[in-house]
């Protein structure tokens, strides 16, 4: 299995620091990432609405769905840090393929529902501040996919710059919403203390806490803390650990202050005044002015939520990657990849604005949060599971009162999030002119997610998980061959990459050579630290290829065969030439996985580029299908 947002993997060096506080400097960043996940436009909504009716009542439940999302967010960085694997890899090993299939697609969904809302809040932004119509607002939007690429490409700590840049920018801006707004202090500090003035106050509340915690910022986080390169021992792992916990302490309670601001701003400039039903973003917006008396309020608000969208589609995107490469293990070009995620998105959007019109863009953020809420308990289950597992996690599992905790908290999220889906689809079904649809397709799927989520809560514990083998390929090292009796090459270069399609190489190649000949493996390690550091890089994939690549030696040596092995470091089409060059062999046997035409522009190509390189001939097998 690859690495987690391999091209960042193990990026940045935290050891060597020459003082205490810039090695914690060192592990700040991933959990500003995640912060901006929990002050999204898709919390926009709620926060004004429980502001508007219920003045400073409700700040308490902001304050209570803060301290579960720094235990889970806390218990994700755990997962990334102890096993080196994102929550989606994690699951992956442990479920079967079918539900991994399953989980993924939900996975993905709730990640187009939550780009969708940061690209309609983006959209909402523009449009309030420039006057840009909002369907071209969400077609600006596309831009921000190549503006990932680019910080990416400039390394992890210049997006985690970028984003913290944008986070200071949505917190000057409340800053100063609140010197305008002249919030009630006591009135603020009485917030705090838990109340429920009324029912319809508890539904807000769940709204709030529905919209609190994201299913993506799971698997974000769990990545994350993988771009740091630490010491791998129990002193470093558990150093690790407790820095990365003060990172998620501040940037989580950032994104409280965030959220609380703006319920503040709505209960000290609409409560106040007697507007209790505004719940619209755009209507906010438009009372800001009049009610506070400066024209700078609704503008700090536009540029405040333009923020907030472009930096949480930023990390929406990246947990779109997340999922693909690690629930299929499915590896294709960054840029192809971040488009397609965010055409997901954006395409609904584009087709509802055009048919119904700019003023369907509220329900189009409800809708968001509902099939959010429906994905929330299949990312934090499995995670509680696999940080609660002693095997999985060698050591640093959880303490059982975290454990006792952390399900408290689950059963909390997930009850309050079912009741908000339940509510929806009675309210779809009372108002529906045809509710006869609905009961054949919706709730039917929404019975079969409850199976679901039941099975992912009891198969752990009634079930071994399959074997956790620290590996990035699909192969299981059982190769078949056949042998012949005339041969003509006596010295043969076989590429290898652990996957699949190393059977029909190594397989072809014996039929070149036979049991007399000799042969060289070769496998070149692509890591970012490779590009960076060749022969002299010290990281987890190296050591894993070299592991891999010596039981390939000790197996086929063990069948009679002469093996020699050869790792190299960096690019396999710049690489694999200077090693078959400077070698004495007959002929290279490439195996291939197949690709042609508009595959080959997806997945990338190493044999067009390798061919013109070598002196040799260049024998090519495709892999068998």
């Amino acid at each position: 299995m690859s690495k987690s947002l391999e091209e960042v993997n193990q990026s940045v060096h935290t050891q060597n620091k020459s003082s205490v506080f810039r090695k914690i400097l060192a592990f700040f960043g991933p959990a500003y990432l995640v912060s901006v996940g929990y002050m999204d436009p898709g919390n926009w909504a709620t926060d004004i609405a429980g502001g508007s009716q219920f003045g400073y009542a409700l700040l308490w439940v902001l304050l209570m769905s803060n301290l579960m999302a720094l235990l889970l967010q806390s218990l994700s960085a755990r997962l990334g840090i102890v096993t080196q694997r994102d929550l989606a890899q994690a699951s992956r090993e442990t479920y079967s393929k079918f539900i991994n299939y399953i989980l993924y697609i939900l996975a993905e969904v709730a990640i187009a529902a939550c780009d969708l809302a940061e690209v309609l809040g983006m959209a909402i932004g523009i449009n309030l501040l420039f006057d840009i119509p909002l369907i071209e607002g969400v077609l600006i939007t596309v831009l921000d996919t190549f503006l990932l690429l680019f910080l990416i490409n400039k390394g992890i700590r210049k997006m985690e710059a970028f984003i913290i840049v944008l986070v200071a920018i949505i917190g000057f801006s409340f800053v100063f919403e609140m010197i305008f707004a002249e919030p009630e202090l006591d009135k603020v500090l009485y917030g705090l203390i838990p109340s429920l003035p009324n029912s319809a106050a508890l539904y807000i509340a769940i709204g709030i806490i529905g919209a609190t915690v994201m299913p993506h910022n799971l698997y974000l986080h769990s990545s994350l803390v993988q771009t740091r390169k630490f010491d791998r021992s129990p002193a470093g792992i558990k150093q690790a650990l407790k820095y990365n916990f003060i990172d998620s302490t501040i940037a989580l309670n950032l994104a409280f202050f965030v959220n609380a601001a703006i319920l503040i701003l709505a209960a000290a400039t609409f409560h106040r005044n007697g507007m209790f039903e505004v719940a619209e973003i755009q209507d906010a917006h438009k009372f800001l002015e009049p009610l506070l008396g400066t024209k700078w309020a609704p503008i700090l608000f536009a540029v405040a939520l333009i923020a907030a969208g472009q930096s949480s589609t930023i990390t929406g995107t990246l947990a779109g990657q997340i999922v693909m490469e690690g629930y299929l293990n499915l590896r294709i070009q960054p840029w192809v990849r971040r488009i397609i995620t965010r055409l997901i998105a954006i395409v609904p959007a584009v087709i509802v604005i055009l048919i119904y019109g700019e003023s369907v863009t509220g329900k189009l953020l409800i809708l968001s949060q509902v099939i959010l809420s429906l994905q929330l308990g299949f990312a934090i289950i499995p995670l509680i599971h696999f940080v609660s597992d002693k095997t999985k996690m060698k050591g640093f599992h959880i303490s059982r009162l975290t454990q006792v905790t952390a399900w408290i908290i689950a059963s909390i999220i997930v009850s309050l999030n079912g009741k908000l889906v339940f509510d929806e689809i009675s309210g779809w079904l009372a108002a529906s002119d045809n509710p006869i649809v609905l009961w054949i397709t919706v709730v039917p799927l929404a019975i079969a997610f409850l199976v679901l989520l039941l099975y992912i809560v009891v198969k752990p514990f009634v079930a071994k998980a399959k074997s956790n083998i620290q590996n990035h390929s699909p192969h299981n090292l059982s190769l078949h061959f056949s042998v012949k009796e005339t041969y003509s090459k006596k010295n043969i270069a076989i590429t290898v990459d652990f996957s699949n399609a190393d059977e029909a190489a190594i397989n072809s190649a014996f039929e070149l050579g036979g049991i007399d000949a000799n042969y060289t493996l070769i496998h070149v390690v692509e890591t970012v630290g490779a590009h960076m550091y060749g022969q002299n890089v010290d990281d987890h994939e190296t050591t894993i290829d070299e592991k891999l690549l010596l039981e390939y030696k000790e197996m086929l040596m063990a069948k009679g065969f002469k093996i020699h092995t050869e790792l190299g470091f960096g690019k396999p089409n710049n690489i694999i030439p200077i090693i078959v060059n400077k070698g004495n062999f007959d002929i290279l046997v490439m195996g291939t996985h197949g690709h042609t035409g508009f595959k080959d522009l997806i997945f990338g190509t190493t044999v067009d580029k390798l061919r013109h390189k070598i002196s040799i001939p260049l024998f090519i097998v495709k892999k068998s299908k």
